[in-house]
């Protein structure tokens, strides 16, 4: 009966998501249809990178003999771990909100801001998933510390992103030069104030989210 329940949220929960994610697509379309011009058409393909950890860790969640092993499992949450900062990435996206001729600069954002909230849903919920396999090994407060973490590394790497322009996948095509500018951030925190102010920030804000959408949870 329990696990029947868990698939009926699954259900629901992807199909919003989905319908949320069309909505967002939709703005989009609409705006380049009444402008002519495709700005923020890119918002879609950030949208798709935010759906990603969701759609890891809605796979880990779907086959329990992967969270059953350790190394599969553990495997998993590592590629989630480099793609969860496109999630709440899409809030710097507000940094291209400016006076657009043609359509009023309250609809841009709306409209950026549409993205932005989906994303972070996709990356908040897919923590949860994570915590669900995590506490199979963890107590339960170390859980909540590992996620808190997790917070602050995801803001971390919007700020690599964002800033210094690293993707998720040039961990793999070009391991050298990123981790030598995180080596040089971690070796040299003074001389980068605006990495370490921003991730500190944006972690706080990114927790404060999660653990409010925690509480709105338990009010049901």
């Amino acid at each position: 009966m329990l696990n029947e329940l868990k698939r009926v949220d699954r259900y629901y929960e992807t199909i919003f998501l989905g319908s949320i994610s069309v909505l967002c697509f939709a703005l989009s379309i609409f705006r380049v249809a009444y402008t002519g011009t495709p700005m923020f058409l890119f918002l879609n393909w950030n949208l798709f990178l935010a759906f990603v950890p969701w759609a890891l860790s809605g796979l880990l969640m779907m086959l329990p003999t992967w969270q059953n092993s350790k190394p599969a499992a553990l495997t998993v949450m590592a590629i989630w771990l480099l793609f969860f900062p496109n999630a709440p990435y899409i809030l710097t996206d507000l940094f291209h909100l400016q006076a657009s001729v043609g359509i009023p600069k309250w609809f841009d954002l709306i409209l950026i801001l549409s993205f932005a909230w989906t994303g972070l849903l996709f990356g908040l919920l897919s923590l949860t998933d994570i915590e669900k396999v995590l506490i199979r090994w963890m107590h339960p407060a170390m859980v909540h510390a590992t996620s808190i973490v997790l917070l602050f590394a995801g803001s971390f790497g919007v700020y690599l992103g964002r800033f210094l322009r690293w993707n998720s996948w040039d961990v793999v095509t070009n391991p050298g030069e990123i981790l030598s500018d995180i080596a040089d951030r971690f070796a040299n925190p003074t001389s980068h104030p605006s990495t370490w102010g921003m991730t500190i920030l944006l972690g706080v804000f990114l927790t404060l989210t999660y653990y409010s959408m925690r509480v709105m949870r338990i009010r049901r």
